[in-house]
């Protein structure tokens, strides 16, 4: 279990509220595969009831002092979820994410990792919270995805131009259909072994993972990365409509 002092400044922050009930470590950082300067903190917070304006306005404030100190630079996220609608897997809450609050469900894949891995910092543990998750919910939170955002990015090719997203691109992929096949998660640094891409390329995409300035040719990644998204996704679709026939 990794704890960054950030962390724990958060946790005071939040408590100090007098609303936010529990307070969860998800992602990169839950998993072992936290690489500092490189991936972001997911966190996930329990609130004793709807987010309302007040209280958003109250969460915008203690994240933009903490964007401005001790959490400058690292990219620190969190999805604030009131506890009662927990088992609504499609409903969405106010989402601290690069610098605004936006509205966003917590993904399939995000509960399936505090189920398994996540921990908390304040309140229950992830598993007295969120309901067993199982290899199936896996799998289908995997398709979800594939067949949602990474659909939509598929038709849309000179998206792919974008470095940051041809790279998350290529990982997804690696972790969707590793969910798919197994029912189990992969980390980042085990996607980037496993995306499908030449060497040369899957080497420069471990050298990033490490924090190196590395660069990949621009159209010839985009290239190789929206390909794989395109196959992936018309697997993930396939799948569906072979489990529909079954």
């Amino acid at each position: 279990m990794v704890r960054l002092p950030v962390i724990d400044d958060f946790a005071g922050e939040l408590a100090s509220l007098g609303w936010v009930t529990g307070l969860l470590v998800a992602g990169s950082l839950a998993t072992g595969d936290h690489r500092p300067g490189v991936s972001d903190l997911d966190l996930v917070a329990l609130t004793d009831g709807p987010v309302d304006a007040a209280r958003e306005a109250a969460l915008v404030a203690v994240h933009r002092r903490l964007d401005a100190g001790s959490a400058a630079g690292l990219h620190l996220g969190c999805v604030y979820v009131d506890s009662a609608t927990i088992p609504d897997a499609f409903r969405k809450h106010p989402t601290w994410t690069h610098g605004q609050l936006v509205q966003r469900i917590l993904s399939g894949i995000s509960r399936a990792e505090l189920v398994r891995h996540g921990y908390a910092v304040l309140g229950r543990p992830p598993g007295e919270v969120f309901p067993p998750v199982s290899d199936d919910d896996v799998r289908a939170a995997a398709r979800a995805e594939l067949t949602g955002y990474w659909a939509w990015a598929a038709r849309r090719p000179w998206l792919w131009l974008n470095p940051a997203l041809a790279d998350l691109g290529l990982t997804s992929m690696a972790r969707g259909r590793h969910a798919l096949r197994h029912g189990d998660l992969l980390t980042k640094t085990a996607a980037v072994e496993a995306a499908a891409a030449p060497a040369w390329l899957i080497g420069q995409l471990a050298a990033r993972r490490r924090g190196e300035p590395v660069t990949s040719p621009r159209l010839r990644t985009a290239l190789i990365a929206w390909r794989d998204a395109r196959r992936t996704v018309r697997r993930a679709r396939r799948a569906i409509v072979a489990a529909g026939r079954s």
